[in-house]
């Protein structure tokens, strides 16, 4: 499973790439978590605001940090 974060670095992407490791601390699944920071990089997920959370190369929330119960769900959609 990959999961990428979307964002420059602000403190919401930050808050989000922490509740995606704690998400997957709790579920036990092993992910490969990465932080896009790179404009052109984000840009080809065509997505408006940031953050934004990337599970498997489908974009999942864009502008906001969901719940940690939230991030659980679209994990386990993915597994």
């Amino acid at each position: 499973m990959e999961i990428k974060v979307l964002g420059p670095g602000c403190s919401r992407c930050e808050s989000l790439e922490k509740e995606v490791r704690n998400a997957l601390a709790e579920l036990d699944v092993a992910a490969d978590l990465k932080k896009v920071k790179d404009i052109q990089q984000m840009m080809a997920y065509k997505i408006l605001a940031t953050p934004a959370l990337v599970i498997n190369d489908k974009v999942k929330v864009t502008g906001r940090v969901p719940k940690r119960e939230e991030i659980k769900k679209y994990i386990q959609e993915e597994l």
